[in-house]
């Protein structure tokens, strides 16, 4: 019994992604940057490239004004050198005008065939402060509009923050059908759980304990079914992976080995999201951890010295880690977003040792968005209107 209803109920896979390092974080030593990982088309590329090879099904590319690489120009650059990974791309609301955001999407997702999902990102612009509320008004008129671009003939909307005369939603025709690609989102604050609650398809949380996992799952539901609604959960976490517990352990020291804490803090407040209730909750982890940083047996908070955003990993070995994994999928989590550093070396650690004992799927098709032949689209099959 999952610990709430969910979407994919009775689905025996789980969707397993690894994550793309575009904005300047990959390193070997956390807080040193190393000239041979920078966030380069060719390093990300070469992550995505092996990650699929791996047998990864998704792969979370992120957004933020800082050095590397711009999440839509890359994800595009991976549509042919790519054909079974799919592409989980950030979209910071409000950065383009909607309608012609749902074109770029539409683009896109048939560039990958129906292997675009995305990531609802509702983060300050760089140089903007602007009020939470107004943030996440913002991001769900946009959603309303994308739904609209992909359900309807027409978009329409007339909101707080845009008004959009009727024009064809054509040229931001998916290659999904069904609803167009699944939303993907994570937030901690009310104005959040209440836009995902409506619009979005998989909740993701970054780590904490079970116990609050739980308790945020059961506040996402209740106001899911507010709208009739059942959603699908998703866990964002780093992993370290060995052959044995002592060696993970040992790396993990390592990892942070090098790091200076002043820095380390000068990291976490460059990121757009420093200041959001979720990262607040990464740093209570890290304030509750045993004097190692453990706030779990195997929950280690020490990724969160040096970065903003998911600030622990899994740390093990393949057993305790694949025993980690499926109580998270007890709970009723389906959508795992893993990573780790560096993230190339990491993702074959990973890939070789544990995700070859996890029966992965891809989630838009287990939705059934994505169409076994090309769609009667604009940009597909359909005629030119």
């Amino acid at each position: 019994m999952t610990i709430v209803p969910v979407k994919s109920d009775g689905l025996d896979a789980s969707e397993v992604s690894w994550f793309a390092a575009l904005c300047s974080d990959d390193y070997r030593y956390l807080g040193v940057p190393d000239p041979a990982l920078k966030s380069s088309w060719e390093h990300c590329s070469e992550i995505v490239t092996t990650a699929e090879s791996l047998g990864f099904r998704n792969m979370l590319c992120p957004s933020s004004y800082q050095v590397g690489q711009d999440t839509l120009s890359f994800v595009a650059g991976c549509a042919p050198i790519t054909d079974r990974i799919n592409l989980l791309t950030a979209i910071r609301c409000g950065e383009m005008q909607p309608v012609m955001l749902a074109r770029t999407v539409a683009t896109l997702d048939h560039m990958l065939k129906g292997r675009l999902t995305l990531n609802v990102i509702s983060s300050d612009f760089p140089g903007e402060t602007a009020d939470s509320k107004y943030r996440y008004q913002r991001s769900r008129e946009v959603v309303q509009i994308l739904r609209q671009a992909w359900t309807q003939d027409y978009i329409e909307h007339k909101g707080e923050v845009y008004d959009i005369a009727r024009v064809s939603a054509d040229p931001a025709k998916p290659y999904q059908q069904n609803g167009g690609p699944l939303l993907y989102f994570g937030g901690y604050s009310p104005h959040a759980l209440d836009l995902c609650a409506e619009h979005c398809d998989v909740y993701l949380m970054w780590p904490e304990t079970k116990d609050d996992l739980a308790g945020r799952m059961k506040a996402v539901h209740e106001r899911a079914a507010q709208h009739g609604r059942v959603l699908d959960y998703g866990l964002r976490v780093h992993m370290i992976v060995r052959d044995t517990e002592a060696e993970a352990k040992e790396y993990a020291e390592e990892l942070t080995s090098k790091l200076d804490d002043e820095y380390g803090q000068m990291i976490r407040e460059r990121a757009l999201d420093s200041t959001s209730l979720g990262v607040s909750h990464q740093a209570k982890n890290r304030e509750l951890a045993d004097k190692y940083g453990y706030i779990e047996p195997h929950l280690w908070t020490g990724i969160g010295r040096a970065r903003s955003g998911c600030g622990a990993a899994l740390v093990g070995s393949v057993d305790q880690v694949m025993s980690e994994i499926e109580a998270y999928r007890k709970m009723g989590i389906r959508a795992f977003i893993f990573s780790g550093y560096p993230h190339l070396d990491e993702a074959r650690h990973f890939g070789e040792k544990v995700l070859p004992n996890i029966k992965t799927c891809s989630l838009p098709h287990e939705y059934g968005r994505v169409p076994a032949t090309t769609p009667q689209t604009p940009l597909g099959a359909g005629d030119r209107r």
